[in-house]
């Protein structure tokens, strides 16, 4: 794993390196020699702008290295480059590091840019869909951190049906939209949503802070 990692690291400069050496064997011998080192040095270079280095954040994202997967982010000058689903990825990633340093305009218009580039990709259709309601799920949060709630009711809505990745992210979806039809006084629906939340069971510790505080006085109100 770590040679992969390496290779991708550096493959740029081990195919310019073998288009080199493929121009001096043409040059020493013939072209047959010398296109193996082309065919690679090729396959390496497009490698590296049609994929990019995103791997390669995965490491630094289970350390907690936001300050490592940022530089690696950083390295990618052309995202345009990048295979459609790929630059999808490098936007979502953009963005949740924006988050994460609540730089929240930034991260609005990076995850609407990861968003679009999912719409309408057909490949992995189902694994796209929910890394969609992710998405969307954090322009919700981003809104109601804006006090936009028509705005976040509508994201999140639209995550709750696109599909969340797990039981956690649904539970958060829930407690959101609970939380927005209190504020709309629609209480039945609040607390609808809020059952729905709490049938899931969700761990985090924030989510289970939540519904120990939403439930202390979700019983009182009508509907």
């Amino acid at each position: 794993m770590k040679a992969y990692n390496l290779l991708i690291k550096y493959r740029l400069w081990i195919g310019l390196v073998l288009i080199a050496l493929g121009v001096y064997v043409n040059y020493a011998a013939s072209f047959w020699p010398a296109f193996p080192l082309y065919f690679v040095g090729v396959i390496l270079i497009a490698g590296h702008f049609f994929f990019g280095p995103l791997r390669l954040i995965q490491e630094y994202m289970e350390e907690g290295d936001m300050d490592g997967a940022e530089k690696v982010l950083s390295s990618i000058q052309f995202p345009n480059l990048l295979y459609r689903p790929i630059r999808s990825v490098y936007y979502t990633l953009k963005g949740n590091i924006a988050m994460m340093k609540q730089d929240f305009e930034t991260a609005e218009k990076d995850i609407k840019k990861g968003t679009a580039l999912m719409g309408k990709s057909s490949l992995m259709q189902g694994q796209m869909k929910t890394a969609e309601g992710a998405n969307k799920l954090q322009l919700g949060m981003l809104a109601m951190q804006k006090n936009d709630l028509k705005g976040a009711e509508g994201y999140i809505r639209a995550a709750i049906r696109s599909g969340l990745p797990d039981k956690e992210s649904e539970a958060a979806a829930y407690l959101q939209m609970c939380s927005i039809m209190m504020n709309k006084r629609e209480f039945r629906a609040a607390k609808d949503f809020f059952r729905k939340a709490k049938a899931l069971k969700p761990t985090t510790s924030q989510l289970v802070s939540q519904i120990k505080e939403i439930e202390k006085y979700i019983s009182r109100i009508p509907g």
